[in-house]
Order: structure tokens, then sequence, then C-alpha cells
């Protein structure tokens, strides 16, 4: 997903880049880390997130939202209160974990790190004729996207899009998961 250099930057896109970070882990890690916590700490970002996120997806009638743990957990609700609909965590383990009641799980393809996760989402929160809206902080390669797709499917509900704070990833795996984000990674990088 490029981003158009011509493009105005909103208030809040601004106030994105200004509390975003990049952290050198050291030699051991071969590559920077990002740090979102500045977004979590300034309160016209909490304010504003959620909207700008719904915003693109409203014509859709998304009826729930879910999201990946850990930072999804912080983002998907406040994007679902502006849409006025509720809030699945999806959480990530696998069959092992101890979740006291049945969940449909999905493993990723490889992420950012090369690493494959398993997701699962509670049956009974996610069924037929729900139109789910996937959110998530940042999406690089579309694994936890692409899983969470496959879980709402065989659920037997239908995905309406993605949306993220930032698109780090190629324009056919944006426009394969319907993603619109608030920032292009291009955004952060200086």
């Amino acid at each position: 997903m490029r981003h158009d250099p011509t493009e105005p930057l909103t208030g809040l896109t601004e106030r994105l880049i200004a509390t975003f970070r990049w952290i050198d882990p050291g030699p051991q890690a071969g590559h920077l880390v990002s740090d979102v916590s500045g977004w979590w700490r300034d309160a016209t970002i909490l304010a504003g997130v959620g909207a700008a996120l719904a915003d693109p997806f409203r014509a859709e009638r998304p009826t729930v939202v879910v999201a990946p743990e850990v930072t999804g957990l912080l983002l998907g609700p406040l994007v679902a209160v502006a849409l006025g609909v509720g809030f699945l965590p999806a959480y990530k383990g696998g069959s092992d974990r101890a979740i006291p009641e049945p969940t449909t799980w999905a493993r990723t393809g490889p992420d950012h790190r090369g690493r494959a996760l398993t997701l699962g989402v509670r049956d009974r929160h996610l069924g037929k004729g729900d139109r789910v809206l996937v959110v998530d902080d940042w999406v690089s390669t579309g694994a936890q996207a692409r899983a969470l797709r496959e879980v709402i499917r065989a659920r037997g509900a239908r995905p309406v899009g993605t949306a993220a704070v930032v698109a780090d990833c190629p324009p056919e795996v944006a426009r394969e998961l319907g993603l619109r984000a608030l920032l292009p990674v291009s955004r952060l990088d200086g």
C-alpha cells in the first residue's frame, strides 16, 4: 500500500507518527522493533482511532469486530464502539489452550518474523449472518488477517474487510484482505 506524498495528513495521523518509535533491540536482533506504546498514552489518539478505522467500513454494516491478542485487544473495542457493535477477541495459542468452550482455530502462514501462530474465536459468539470486520494495529504479511478470515468463514460468517493503523504489505495483500489503513509504513520511516 503506497502513500501519495501529496495527500495531506490529518491531525490523527500526525499524532500517530509523532508518538511512534523504532527501537533497536541490540545486535542480536538484526532488525528494529516497532514501539506503538505512545499511541496508547495519547488521549487524542484513543478518542479518534476507533472512528478513523471504522469509517471506511460503515457502508458494509459490520455486526462484530474481531481482533487478535495482544494489541488488538486494545484497538478492537475502540473500533467496535465507534461502529456500535460488539467485539470478539481472537485468542492466540491453539486447541491445547485452556478455553473452556468450543473454539474454532486456524493456523497462520509465516508472519513478519517467520513464525506461524494459531488464532481462535469462541464458537458461541460468531455465526451465520455475522458481518465481521477484522482489526489489527499492523499488517505486514496478512497472515493473522487471513487466519481470522478462515475462522470467520468456518463459522458461516462473512468478512467485510480489514482495518489497520499501519500497512506494511504489498498492494496485492491489501486488496485480498480489503485492507484500509491509516498509514503506510513509509510514513514511519523518518
